[in-house]
């Protein structure tokens, strides 16, 4: 087996649709979201309008930004839940998509890495210093659904 790392980050590059960016909707807590990243932004929001306006924004680029604003303040135990919410947006699109998640289970046992300078939380920080928490929960969604 290769054990070669699989590094993402574009859409458009090999296993891009690992990205939160591609364009797979899911359904979610009674909603469908255009991307996961609209999902996963919006969470900060929940039961506000700007939750509205994100799940509405037109590219999954606005929905980040829009999530990132902070003129809105977010849900106080954000940091605490942020990772479950992820996990459960990537949970629903690899279930929901069974390419996605046929594609994510012959990765085998190689790392999974979402290689960008532009995160050092959810990706690697671009030189591996980051703490790839993207990746680190594909790795373990991909051993959920290999049992």
């Amino acid at each position: 087996m290769n054990n070669q790392a699989i590094k993402f980050y574009s859409v458009n590059d090999k296993y891009g649709e690992f990205s939160n960016f591609a364009l797979f909707p899911i359904k979610l807590k009674g909603k469908t979201w255009p991307t996961s990243e609209h999902y996963f932004q919006a969470q900060k929001f929940v039961g506000m309008e700007h939750e509205y306006k994100i799940q509405k924004a037109k590219s999954p680029m606005k929905a980040a930004k829009l999530g990132r604003m902070r003129s809105v303040p977010i849900r106080k135990n954000w940091n605490k839940i942020k990772d479950n919410i992820m996990y459960d947006a990537l949970k629903a699109k690899f279930t929901q998509y069974p390419e996605l998640k046929e594609l994510l289970l012959q990765t085998g046992d190689q790392k999974i890495i979402e290689h960008t300078v532009n995160d050092s939380y959810w990706g690697d920080g671009g030189d591996g210093s980051g703490k790839n928490m993207l990746g680190i929960l594909l790795v373990k969604l991909r051993e959920e659904l290999r049992n």
